[in-house]
């Protein structure tokens, strides 16, 4: 054997091992209780709070996806600030971690949202921790350790914009996608157990892709395929309309909420 042991002693090490691992089954009561300490954040519409339930959920994973331009970085930057506001005021009165992975973060942005709802700019971008991703790997390796940063600057907002960026310039062709769709399987469970460890809300923005399918429609997809529909728990689509600034949002996906 390489290790030096036989197929016995393996058997047996594995069995104690298996022996040690807690299992703990709960009544769907003190699951319940358990919930009660799930909190949300205002995203600053009422129309989007109201869309997603009373606003977006610490402990889960609320996607944004949409084309380009459609205001999903935006949106980012104001959780960013809302996330300080006290809990009485749709805040959660703690900082927020930004992995860009797009150059899309303008500290500009942050002044100018501080400013209208009368807080302080510098106050309320000390408390943003940003970080710019420079492909997957790094991506992935500022999530997973991210435990420090968040213990020390009390995050409480988690965002990652956008989640595949990187992956679809790095991963080309169907022989890659195999090895793309694991790794982003594994950035996203390690995202869930953050936000479910440190009670945070977890936000990340995707790319959309056109369906070839649709030839009298603008149909377009998510990227990520069903890896990242099934690991992200709320999925809000974001679309402008024909004419205007006003942007549609609608929910595709939720735990529990309907169809909207």
């Amino acid at each position: 054997m390489p290790a030096g042991i036989s197929d016995k002693q393996a058997a047996k090490i594995i069995g104690q091992a298996r022996d040690s691992i807690s299992i703990s089954f709960i009544p769907a009561n003190e699951l319940i209780k358990m919930r009660e300490s799930v909190l949300r954040l205002s995203s600053g519409s009422k129309t989007i709070d109201e869309l997603l339930g009373g606003g977006l959920e610490t402990q889960t994973i609320t996607e944004f996806y949409g084309q380009y331009g459609v205001g999903k970085s935006i949106l980012c930057h104001q959780l960013c600030v809302n996330v300080q506001k006290p809990v009485d005021q749709g805040g959660l009165g703690g900082g927020a971690l930004y992995i860009d992975t797009e150059q899309t973060f303008r500290p500009e942005w942050i002044v100018r949202m501080s400013k209208h709802l009368s807080m302080d700019p510098d106050s309320v971008a000390r408390n943003i921790i940003y970080s710019e991703a420079y492909n997957s790997d790094h991506q992935i390796l500022l999530l997973d350790k991210a435990d420090q940063i968040i213990k020390e600057n009390n995050i409480r907002l988690i965002v990652v914009d956008s989640l595949t960026a990187h992956f679809r310039s790095e991963y080309l062709g169907r022989e890659m996608l195999a090895e793309r769709q694991q790794k982003l399987n594994k950035h996203l469970h390690r995202l869930t157990r953050l936000a479910r460890v440190f009670n945070t809300v977890a936000v990340v923005t995707n790319q959309v892709m056109s369906r070839p399918d649709a030839f009298f429609t603008m149909a377009v997809e998510a990227a990520g395929g069903h890896i990242v529909a099934h690991t992200t728990h709320t999925r809000v689509f974001v679309r402008r309309t024909a004419s205007g600034p006003v942007r549609i949002a609608r929910l595709v996906s939720s735990p529990y909420l309907p169809e909207f």
